[in-house]
């Protein structure tokens, strides 16, 4: 296992990718992948297990080489202490040490720290690039196995283009956040997009999983303060950080930053102390009782049943809190988003959304009937689709048992 993302210590994962042959066959976890490392070439001498298919490693689960691990994010940390995913070598990367000789992990804590605690080789790459960033963990000499020097500048996620209907979507969902708000986004366009359109809002705070561009240029511009956080106050907390040279100039000694691992950042106690908590989620498909799937489209897993559920769920716990589902109607294809029956997995049950946000408006589904639920979802959908969904909907239903009024 390895740090995903930009955490991904790619002088560890080359030279690993580049021996597999003399190696034998190696077992290998992936979460989200920025840099090319895998390529499906690479099964004659790895075996992929992941929770997520997300970025490059879409790759991987085309060809079917990917085992899909099908967990909440939160998850992930007591089956590795428990051997359930059992980590046997853990490359990490890490920053250049500080005065007293010690690194920071940089841009990921999440579910290393329990990697950490049961691996039985710690790996380590020490990055000059990476930034240095506080938290609960850093490493001295003796916590790890081994220190190698990076040869290359750490992987960075590309900048994600947002168009008007992101922009729309962003419109509507900033106007369900109140000033003073903690925010916790997902990844992807519509959540930076939805960073963009919060510049005008004060005093909000971060409570994430994942942290991108979006959330730094918010702190940059003065809107993140924390200053009205219940709970670590005045302290954006973040498990993963997505992005380029914005995260970085943010992160870097940043002391109102504190990375945490899953363990924290994923607590449903911890979520539910939050006042006005505003979860942001993404989805590849919602369907007409409000059922999401955010892991299958045509056929080929592609996303993750992730943090949402958790975040979801810490909302709807929290006083004041807003869950929120936020994608756009159609695909780029233009096929509806809003369907009458999902095409894949049912990744975050309809009882834990709380609103669907698209470019054409909001629906709201708390304490809403199933019928109620149809008119409202509807109305968010594309106008061209909206007449086929009505019908479809008493079919759909009716193979349900809960035949429409």
């Amino acid at each position: 296992m390895w740090g995903q993302a930009t955490a991904e210590p790619l002088t560890l994962t080359r030279a690993l990718v580049a021996q597999r042959a003399a190696l034998g066959r190696l077992r290998v976890f992936v979460g989200i992948g920025v840099a090319p490392t895998l390529e499906p070439a690479h099964a004659d001498g790895f075996d992929f297990i992941g929770y997520s298919a997300a970025g490059s490693h879409r790759a991987l689960a085309e060809e079917g080489l990917l085992d899909i691990l099908p967990v909440h994010y939160s998850q992930l940390p007591d089956l590795m202490r428990r051997r359930v995913l059992p980590v046997d070598v853990l490359l990490l990367q890490v920053s250049a040490p500080d005065k007293d000789g010690r690194h920071s992990l940089g841009y990921a804590t999440e579910y290393l720290l329990a990697a950490m605690a049961t691996a039985r080789v710690v790996i380590v790459e020490v990055n000059a690039d990476v930034p240095w960033t506080h938290g609960e963990c850093s490493l001295g000499p003796r916590d790890a196995d081994l220190f190698v020097k990076a040869r290359f500048a750490p992987a960075q996620q590309e900048v994600l283009r947002t168009g008007a209907v992101e922009q729309a979507i962003a419109r509507h969902v900033a106007g369900l956040v109140e000033d003073g708000a903690t925010l916790q986004m997902g990844i992807g366009a519509v959540p930076d997009a939805v960073a963009g359109a919060l510049r005008g809002h004060r005093d909000l705070g971060l409570h994430t999983g994942a942290a991108g561009d979006g959330v730094a240029g918010l702190a940059l511009s003065g809107v993140l303060t924390n200053a009205r956080k219940t709970r670590d106050q005045g302290v954006s907390v973040a498990g993963l950080l997505l992005g380029g040279a914005a995260v970085r100039e943010w992160a870097h000694d940043n002391r109102k930053l504190c990375m945490r691992g899953t363990d924290y950042t994923h607590h449903p106690d911890v979520l539910a102390s939050i006042d006005k908590l505003v979860a942001i989620n993404s989805a590849i498909e919602v369907d007409l009782s409000g059922q999401v799937n955010a892991e299958v489209a045509n056929e080929c897993y592609i996303g993750a049943v992730g943090g949402a559920a958790d975040f979801l769920r810490g909302a709807a716990r929290s006083r004041g809190g807003v869950p929120i589902i936020a994608l756009p109607s159609t695909t780029a294809r233009g096929r509806s988003r809003i369907v009458p029956a999902l095409c894949g997995p049912v990744s975050t049950s309809r009882s834990d959304v709380g609103f669907v946000v698209t470019e054409h408006g909001i629906a709201d589904l708390r304490g809403q009937s199933l019928s109620n639920r149809v008119r409202r979802l509807v109305e968010v959908a594309a106008p061209t689709y909206r007449e086929g969904l009505l019908h479809e909907a008493h079919y759909a239903f009716r193979r349900a048992g809960a035949p429409l009024n």
